[in-house]
């Protein structure tokens, strides 16, 4: 067999054609005047001179005369050149830029190119209409063609034969056509699966769909999805429920009263919606369950359609389905199920759908139904990362006596949700709070998994009190047993509110900011320290002021490190910005926290987000040393006495002597408890803050705990006392002992 070389010819979506009025609303559909009939001319477009010398006539026959092929050949073995739908034209041929390319087996063969037989005499069978990758067939296992429909000379509704209907001649001069040629199907169908795969989301595949079919392929769309959607391999449970996820149409100025009645246009078109059912249950048994499992396409006036469509659409009187084949319900088949359903639409004036139109609905519909479920999966990944980074990260901040906290992540992408930044507060004896950042490499899942590791690591060192530098220590040994290749780097910085000190250790992390009351920004200068995961290094911390109004800014790199600035020049525009934030406020008002986190993050331009960023701003309020009292106890009987004295002159002091006697009864329970077990003397302090905190504390390590004592006991009721009067209580184990605390609420 000669191979044939077809030429490709743009259609109405890619450039206009001769005869097009580009106002007309129906955008893609083909507007064609009579063309003059020649003996043997066909009504193909012509090829170019180069595609034309591939197509060959028998010899001793006129060359206006076509040879039938296949299932043609018998219908018409004179082969006196009464004309088929696949004669080749004799045109005048026209120069054509476009590379020729053999033709797919999808596109009828041209004059003497007999189709290729099968063993048995039989033509090879049309690929598209054969099986679809998934094994989806209908209940003939037909693709829902009627072979009888693709005779040539059929004669259809309108008067037409198949060759009028196709080639557009015999219709009035300037009306509408049907894409009439194989490759004007292919061609859409290529631009329409492109624009559908660009979706990553279920809304942007949903539209894609619509927007490509409309009004290119129909003149309304429904798109009908499964509610609930299955995710993956979930087997569904319930009853099989289509809820109408979006609709679309051409303009309502284009509506007749014959059509199919649609409301009045409204920004969305989706508002079809509103004269259809919006869900529907699938009845076992139903003609659309047996539409649904027949997977192809079919027409709405077909015997097994006919009671499917109105038992999707519900029984609106004001919604008309247009007669003939002007509609096409199509099954939406994801992977492993059936997940939806779209509805194709023509008004009556445009020419009604043909049945190789069913091999374009099913080429819609196949990968609308597999990009949906590729967006369902994305969309329980996108979930699952999600949720990850947010249990990974503090869920609230705390309220610690004497700081105010703010907090900021941003993930490196929409694409990589999660990363290994992190940072924390936690809440420390003595008032005190641990101020943690901290950068794994890399932002995957692995990264998260190891952050929540380390940070996990980081809040139980915290709570054994130790030194900034030890907890580094610790999280260096932790992440070498993680791995081999687990770096990380963190800052761990202790504030406290008494003393305004704050104690820094750095693993290899940018140095924090600190913003002054009077808008001066500074660097502080810490030791960088090696990263965590390196082993072998020792760490060193170093002890600042950090006075009362000065806010603290603890961040990571991927704010001020990308491909277009170094570290050092981030840090120095970051000081920048946050001694412009602060002088919009004045020398005597810091910036207020939450607005100045998110003036530090303008500051990221286009190209400035190559990595996930955590930000963790504390203002330095502290605790006046007027609020304070502070007192060493001997651990002898006379204690607890002389610490009930004392407490009663601080309240005094402070004007709180309607607090005396809780607080006199609480701090004689709890010193009382010390003295039994200690041997060094024991601390008492009392502050003032928006509660009164009473600290005591001694060298025993065992903490106290709450049991209920039982009738003939002489001892065991003191914290049961603390626990019912008391706001809060609590006990911490220090690396001295341990700190027994309660909180009472002024007035």
């Amino acid at each position: 067999m000669d191979s044939t070389r077809v030429t490709e010819h743009p259609i109405s979506y890619e450039r206009p054609e001769a005869g097009v009025d580009p106002t007309d609303p129906r955008g893609a559909l083909l507007h064609t005047s009579t063309p003059a009939r020649t003996p043997g001319a066909s009504a193909l477009p012509p090829q170019s001179a180069q595609g034309a010398q591939g197509v060959q006539t028998r010899a001793g026959e006129p060359s206006g005369t076509t040879t039938p092929c296949g299932k043609d050949a018998e219908a018409d073995p004179s082969g006196t050149g009464t004309g088929t739908e696949h004669s080749q034209p004799a045109a005048v041929a026209e120069t054509d830029t476009h590379r020729p390319r053999p033709a797919p087996e999808s596109i009828p063969g041209q004059p003497d190119g007999a189709e290729q037989a099968l063993p048995g005499g039989e033509p090879r069978q049309d690929p598209a209409e054969q099986n679809d990758q998934d094994g989806q067939t209908g209940q003939d296992g037909r693709d829902g063609l009627n072979s009888q429909e693709r005779q040539i000379g059929q004669v259809s509704p309108d008067g037409l034969d198949g060759l009028e209907r196709r080639t557009g001649q015999g219709l009035p001069l300037g009306g509408p056509t049907p894409m009439r040629r194989d490759g004007d199907r292919l061609r859409f169908v290529g631009a329409a699966t492109r624009r559908i795969a660009r979706g990553i989301d279920l809304d942007e595949i949903v539209m894609g769909l619509c927007r490509a079919t409309v009004p290119t392929f129909s003149d309304a769309i429904l798109v009908y999805l499964r509610d609930p959607l299955p995710v993956g391999d979930e087997r569904p449970t319930g009853p099989l429920l289509l809820r109408l996820r979006r609709t679309d149409r051409i303009p309502a100025e284009r509506d007749t009263e014959l059509g199919f009645a649609l409301p009045a246009p409204q920004p969305e078109p989706s508002d079809l919606s509103a004269v259809t059912a919006e869900l529907c249950e699938v009845r076992n048994g139903g003609a659309l369950a047996e539409v649904l499992r027949g997977v192809r396409p079919v027409f709405a006036d077909s015997p097994g359609a006919v009671d499917a469509l109105p038992e999707l659409l519900g029984d609106s009187r004001d919604f008309v389905v247009p007669e003939g084949q002007r509609a096409i319900l199509a099954p939406l088949r994801g992977r492993r199920r059936v997940i939806g359903a779209a509805v194709f639409l023509r008004r009556p004036e445009r020419m009604a759908f043909e049945a190789d139109d069913l091999l374009v609905a099913a080429q819609l519909a196949t990968h609308s139904a597999l990009g949906i479920d590729k967006a369902v999966l994305y969309g329980r990944e996108a979930y699952i990362a999600d949720e990850l980074q947010r249990t990974m990260l503090p869920e609230t901040l705390p309220r610690p006596t004497g700081v105010r906290l703010a907090s900021r992540y941003l993930p490196a992408a929409e694409t990589a949700r999660v990363g290994g930044d992190w940072y924390d507060a936690i809440p420390l004896p003595g008032s005190r709070v641990a101020l943690v950042v901290g950068d794994v490499m890399g932002h995957s899942m692995t990264s998260a998994a190891i952050m929540g590791q380390l940070r996990t690591t980081a809040q139980t060192l915290a709570g054994l009190d130790l030194p900034p530098q030890e907890v580094l220590h610790h999280l260096d040994e932790q992440a070498q047993r993680l791995g081999t290749d687990r770096m990380a780097t963190c800052l761990y910085a202790v504030y406290d509110p008494v003393s305004h000190r704050i104690t820094i250790a750095n693993a290899g992390h940018p140095p924090p900011v600190l913003l002054h009351l009077g808008g001066r920004a500074e660097v502080l200068r810490v030791p960088p320290g090696a990263p965590i995961g390196v082993g072998g290094v020792d760490f060193e911390a170093v002890e600042l002021d950090a006075p009362a109004g000065a806010t603290l800014l603890l961040y990571t790199d991927g704010l001020v490190e990308s491909r277009l600035r170094d570290v050092w020049t981030g840090i120095e525009q970051l000081r920048e910005k946050l001694a412009a934030t602060a002088q919009l406020t004045g020398p005597d008002h810091p910036p207020p926290l939450e607005a100045l986190c998110d003036e530090v993050l303008d500051m990221l331009g286009p190209g400035d987000r190559d990595d996930d960023i955590a930000l963790l701003a504390a203002r330095f309020d502290g605790i006046a040393p007027s609020d304070v009292a502070y007192w060493f106890l001997e651990p002898e009987e006379m204690a607890p006495g002389r610490a009930r004295r004392l407490a009663r002159r601080a309240l005094s002091r402070w004007g709180l002597e309607e607090m005396s006697d809780s607080v006199e009864l609480l701090v004689s329970e709890v010193v009382t408890n010390a003295v039994r077990y200690a041997s060094r003397p024991i601390t008492l302090r009392l502050l003032r803050t928006d509660v009164l905190r009473c600290e005591v504390g001694d060298d025993v390590p065992q903490l106290p705990r709450l049991r209920q004592a039982r009738a003939t006991d002489e001892g065991g009721r003191g914290l049961y006392l603390v626990n019912r009067l008391a706001r809060r209580w609590g006990a911490t184990r220090l690396s001295t002992g341990k700190v027994v605390w309660f909180e009472l609420n002024r007035g």
